[in-house]
């Protein structure tokens, strides 16, 4: 089929989320066929990332800079604090503009099957900013899974004593959606959360 670096190449992008042997090839083969406008300016923006990019020392959000430029920014309301999975959950937030405040993110949810347990979690910093005075309220946005709504439920209880406002995102019926397809936990989470 091709060379070496060209195996090579299929292999790395194999090992992306998303991404099977026949995606990896594809995406390998429209890189190569215009190398100048698409594979070197993604090589060399990978390179750059790879030396930039690092992990915000008081959110976990990934950015150029630590702290991040959410942290930093003073527009934000420093006394909400929005704890989501991962960085990516934060990334969706912030593209639909809905969050003005701060986050944390915690790395994971727990999970007795996956082998993630409270200590794996970014718990304790999140803790430290509560104690350093200042939060007014934490949203627990996780995802609506067994392990997000076990996460969220431990930590409200671990926050129950710091005098935090704890609420979490409502759950249920999203927009447009049909109540016939719906799965039996989401059904019964929109009623649980139904309003007046």
């Amino acid at each position: 089929m091709g060379g070496p670096e060209i195996e090579r190449l299929i292999a790395l992008l194999s090992r992306l989320p998303g991404y099977g042997p026949r995606s990896a090839r594809r995406a390998a083969l429209t890189l190569l066929r215009q190398p100048q406008s698409r594979l070197l300016p993604l090589a060399s923006a990978m390179e750059q990332a790879a030396r930039t990019v690092r992990t915000c020392s008081l959110c976990g959000n990934l950015d150029s800079r630590d702290p991040c430029a959410i942290c930093t920014d003073p527009g934000r309301d420093q006394a909400l604090i929005c704890v989501v999975e991962g960085v990516g959950d934060l990334w969706a937030l912030e593209r639909a503009s809905v969050h003005r405040g701060l986050y944390h993110v915690l790395g994971g949810t727990l999970s007795a099957l996956g082998g993630t347990g409270p200590d794996d979690l970014s718990t304790q910093p999140l803790l430290s900013r509560i104690e350093a005075g200042g939060v007014r309220e934490v949203i627990l946005a996780l995802g609506a899974t067994v392990e997000g709504a076990t996460t969220t439920h431990w930590l409200a209880e671990r926050l129950a004593g710091f005098g935090v406002t704890v609420s979490r995102v409502g759950q249920g019926v999203p927009m447009g959606g049909a109540l016939d397809v719906l799965d039996d936990g989401t059904l019964a989470a929109a009623l649980m959360a139904r309003r007046v």
